[in-house]
């Protein structure tokens, strides 16, 4: 049977995907695959501006995704442009780093509450990998503790999808509940003598389900438990980065991590990763050996430099959080007026909207596909964005194309 967006009209999106499918295995790999979204979405985009996006056949839509998170400060922001430009004139990919190296390490290490220290790469995953190996350089030992369900990243240690992978890969992995003291206490039993780290992000954020924020009390459990045993405590910040707090998502519970690993946001779209720790892990950090030919590129760190300026100055987290705050109100009016059960959750910065009784996320697909329709992007499962860039105009439109979603929802499954 022809997959359903086969049967519309040849597209522009459509033809690149058809020409994709015969070069790319599967079409396109990974989150970035739109197979798994509404009938409509596209695969492809053509250029984008601030908070918008225009797809490959011109279509405009008010962008919730921000790249699935980098986009912090809104797409082609003038002056992380300009910064890149400027030093792409220079040289980007060199024998060595340029100065912008030391400048961002430095920037980074003033910012960071926990960070003394830096070490740069380019994705997600480099950075994620990049801390458990100073981690277990530190402690000589073996076992990492992470939560059920929890993403950090796609290398054969922790892949959601364990296709071309071997239990070896994951062997000193051991799960518990997010949130639950008692689940993380006798993950750290099991661990024994061998724990390396205990490995969390700053709020629950798996796909499909309520985000969750930490309690303070696992918190501080978090951090004594890795004092007692002499682990590391290591913190993902590769969504929440910047997004929730500046210096740090725990730097309101009053809890810093030993090593913590960034990447998506940190140049507004440029790819880079880093990797901030304390002092006490910096020798092992000078003895593990990780490196890549682009990772010094000094393109994307002056885009991280600048991206960093433009944030503190224009006061990026207050920005989230009104804005954030906005589209929330607008949305949950709106389901209470067509008596349409939803539930938000988490930080207004990343927003989630899911529905009761939809276990297979299909209200959540008819209301995402009706709210593009009406020019809004989102995502009816994984954790949404915000940036600097939405206004609460963009917010205002957006909620046009949710009420229309919301109504699509009623039309199809009554209230409820």
């Amino acid at each position: 049977m022809a997959h359903p967006t086969e049967m519309l009209a040849e597209t522009v999106d459509q033809a690149l995907r058809q020409r994709a499918r015969r070069v790319v295995p599967g079409g396109m790999t990974g989150h970035l695959n739109a197979a798994a979204l509404p009938v409509g979405y596209p695969q492809f985009f053509q250029r984008g501006d601030g908070c918008r996006l225009w797809d490959v056949d011109g279509r405009e839509v008010i962008d919730f995704m921000c790249a699935w998170g980098p986009n912090l400060l809104g797409y082609r922001h003038p002056e992380v442009e300009a910064a890149a430009q400027a030093q792409a004139a220079l040289g980007d990919c060199l024998n060595g780093p340029t100065p912008r190296f030391v400048e961002l390490a430095e920037t980074l290490v003033d910012t960071i509450a926990h960070a003394d220290w830096v070490l740069f790469q380019k994705n997600g995953t480099d950075a994620t990998t990049v801390a458990l190996m100073v981690a277990r350089a530190a402690t000589g030992r073996r076992k990492v503790l992470a939560a059920q369900g929890s993403y950090h990243g796609a290398a054969p240690w922790c892949t959601p999808v364990p296709a071309g992978t071997t239990p070896e890969d994951r062997a000193h992995l051991i799960r518990f509940r997010y949130n639950d003291v008692a689940s993380l206490e006798a993950a750290a039993a099991e661990a024994g003598p061998d724990l390396a780290a205990v490995l969390l992000a700053p709020i629950r954020h798996d796909l499909g389900i309520d985000q969750e924020l930490p309690s303070p009390a696992f918190a501080q459990a978090a951090r004594a438990l890795c004092d007692r045993a002499g682990a590391a405590l290591v913190l993902d910040e590769v969504r929440t980065g910047l997004r929730l707090n500046m210096p740090g998502s725990w730097e309101p519970l009053g809890i810093r991590p030993d090593l913590s690993a960034w990447s998506k946001a940190i140049a507004n779209g440029h790819a880079l990763a880093a990797v901030t720790g304390t002092d006490a892990l910096r020798d092992a950090a000078g003895r593990i050996f990780t490196t890549g030919s682009f990772w010094a590129g000094g393109v994307a760190m002056a885009a991280g430099l600048a991206t960093l300026a433009v944030a503190r100055r224009d006061g990026l987290v207050v920005h989230l959080e009104r804005i954030g705050s906005l589209f929330r109100q607008g949305l949950a009016e709106q389901a209470v007026a067509l008596g349409i059960g939803i539930r938000q959750s988490g930080p207004v910065q990343m927003p989630l909207v899911l529905f009761d009784d939809d276990p297979a996320w299909e209200k959540g697909m008819v209301f995402c596909a009706e709210a593009l329709r009406h020019g809004a992007y989102l995502h009816p499962k994984h954790n949404m964005f915000l940036s600097l860039a939405h206004t609460e105009a963009d917010i205002a439109q957006a909620l046009r194309a949710t009420e229309a979603g919301l109504q699509a929802v009623r039309q199809r499954f009554g209230a409820g």
